[in-house]
């Protein structure tokens, strides 16, 4: 069972920035696809972007160029640098953690088992 624990949420102005981190419990973490989604009010949950087993992002066009994915195997954390926030970005932020053959953004939330707790990032203008 992998726990994972997301920290670095907060209160922040358009055109300010983040780091999210989440920190895993799971030995063996290096081999799963590792995943940051956010849900906003009345909203279906998005995926953000993906980090491979090898370091490998892919991101959600909505954020391409402005967030940066990435994971420290070490230390069993994965981060997401957000710059250039806009209002829109405001939601809850969640890792999550899965064993998939593709770690691509067409595999959906529901293929991944292990999820944090969430984090708020709220974006005011």
């Amino acid at each position: 069972q992998v726990q994972l624990v997301e920290s670095g949420g907060g209160s922040v102005q358009a055109g300010g920035s983040l780091r999210l981190s989440c920190a895993a419990s799971e030995y063996g973490y290096s081999r799963y696809c590792l995943g940051w989604f956010r849900q906003g009010p009345g909203k279906e949950r998005e995926a953000v972007a993906y980090v491979d087993s090898d370091g490998i992002a892919v991101y959600a066009d909505s954020v391409k160029g402005r967030f940066t994915a990435s994971r420290d195997n070490a230390k069993n954390t994965l981060y997401l640098q957000m710059n250039s926030l806009k209002p829109e970005d405001s939601a809850t932020y969640y890792c999550a953690a899965a064993r998939l053959n593709w770690c691509r953004l067409w595999v959906g939330p529901s293929s991944f088992p292990y999820w944090g707790q969430g984090t708020q990032v709220t974006v005011t203008s």
